[in-house]
């Protein structure tokens, strides 16, 4: 475990090694799991002020699910989250001609209709950001793949030799910033001492 400010990153961040493959996961993460994405305070206003700019990236399932359920719902384990088609794709998810699920919300920025790229709880998966109970200010990071669903980014990370961290490079300059990711780049040539 490496302390930087007040995270608290597992090692596994720094030495596991992984990349997407969706040709071969098909976006499951998008589909699997117990409720939907994860949304901060922030993303509940984005949603609620960019739906109309969304929507049309939408299926028709998944807007009747918005309108059925609300932008966004409250999970009693997971806080706010988005809504699912029933217990399974994120309303905000479609898939491809190839079967893949993409999203809605992340096809909008890439046209240039949204600043937003998507959540950040997917932009940041498989490290999953979670507090401390004890002290609300400390946060833990850690890497949590799914087993077999994500079997082939591990494959995938292990043959190109890339490093959790260095994948999400992105993903967690957004959350915590450029110094934070050199700090993790430092502790990161530590660990390999």
């Amino acid at each position: 475990m490496i302390a930087i400010d007040n995270k608290l990153v597992s090692d596994e961040v720094l030495q596991e090694q992984f990349v997407c493959d969706l040709a071969k996961c098909k976006g499951g993460c998008c589909e699997e799991g117990d409720a939907g994405a994860p949304l901060t305070k922030e993303e509940l206003d984005i949603l609620a002020n960019e739906f109309e700019v969304i929507k049309p990236y939408m299926t028709g399932e998944g807007i009747k699910e918005v309108e059925r359920k609300g932008k966004y719902i409250y999970d009693k384990e997971f806080g706010w989250v988005t809504p699912t088609i029933g217990s399974g794709i994120c309303a905000y998810g479609f898939r491809d001609k190839k079967g893949v699920i993409l999203c809605a919300i992340e096809q909008a920025y890439y046209d240039g209709k949204l600043k937003w790229k998507k959540p950040i709880s997917c932009h940041l998966y498989p490290i999953k950001i979670s507090k401390s109970k004890q002290d609300a200010e400390i946060e833990f990071v850690n890497y949590e793949p799914r087993e077999t669903l994500c079997n082939p980014a591990c494959l995938l990370g292990k043959k190109l030799k890339m490093p959790v961290y260095k994948f999400l490079k992105e993903a967690i300059i957004r959350q915590y910033g450029e110094i934070f990711y050199e700090g993790l780049e430092a502790a990161a040539e530590q660990l390999k001492k």
